[in-house]
Formats: C-alpha cells, sequence, structure tokens
C-alpha cells in the first residue's frame, strides 16, 4: 500500500496539465506531453517509456517497484467520460482521488477503484471507457504492463 498523501504532494510540483501529463519519456526526448492521449499516435512503442520526466523520488520508485512504463497522471475532469476503446497492453492505475460517482466499464462490467493507496491492475485490453460523473475532478496514476 502506498502513502496517498506523499503521492499527492510530489505531484504538486508538477506543471500545469489539462487532462494528461507523462510521467515517462523515451530517451532523448524532454516533452513531457509526448506519450499521452491515443497511444497509435506515438511514434515509439510503449516500453519505451521508461526514462523519468521529472524529479520524483517516491513516485519514480512505485512506478520501477510496479514495473510500469508510459506512465502518466490522468485527469478526468467532472462530468465527463472517455471514449469506448481497446489498449494493447494491461494498465496499472493507482486511484488518487475519487469518488463512488467514478468508475470504469470494462467488457460492460462497473469497476470501482478506490483511492485507498493500492495498486489495480485492469485488462484494458477489453474494450472499456472512464466516467466521472462527479462534481470533482477524478486524479489517477495509469501505467503499462
Amino acid at each position: 500500500m502506498y502513502d496517498l498523501e506523499k503521492i499527492l504532494l510530489e505531484l504538486k510540483s508538477l506543471p500545469e496539465y489539462k487532462d494528461q501529463i507523462s510521467l515517462q519519456t523515451v530517451e532523448g526526448c524532454n516533452n513531457y506531453f509526448y506519450g499521452t492521449g491515443n497511444y497509435t499516435k506515438l511514434t515509439h512503442n510503449e516500453n519505451e517509456f521508461i526514462k523519468f520526466n521529472f524529479d520524483l523520488p517516491y513516485i519514480n520508485s512505485i512506478l520501477e517497484k510496479e514495473k510500469m512504463y508510459r506512465a502518466r497522471v490522468m485527469k478526468l475532469k467532472s462530468k465527463t467520460c472517455l471514449t469506448l476503446h481497446q489498449d494493447p497492453t494491461l494498465r496499472k492505475h493507482i486511484p488518487l482521488i475519487t469518488n463512488e460517482k467514478c468508475f470504469l466499464v470494462v467488457d460492460n462490467e462497473i469497476i470501482r477503484l478506490p483511492a485507498d493507496g493500492n495498486v489495480y491492475t485492469v485488462d484494458t485490453t477489453k474494450m472499456h471507457c472512464a466516467v466521472n460523473a462527479s462534481w470533482e475532478d477524478r486524479i489517477h496514476i495509469v501505467g503499462c504492463i
């Protein structure tokens, strides 16, 4: 179990971002938005995203321990959802800010991931989407495995 307060404190040092920011990038790239969004638009394979973008000792140690790559901080704004899609690999989620009105739909099953310091593996190779039907932003660290 990880310390969410420590994670959130480290995240305060990040630059402003709208909905996603990359915690990891590829060698030779210093753009912390490269790696966000649709993976089909990347010119690198997801597993090449292993270089840390920021000096975040606690978070980076978690990413290493959990063997996550192409990790991002993902903010899902209130009253929004992501399109239904499939990813090429499984994803690990570390929910940081969420509530009962935020959920994933994976293969037509509703899944709620609490912000309790645990890491959750989600089979995103199945059709899925994320929904935030609440009044607050939902924030997760999400990485490929």
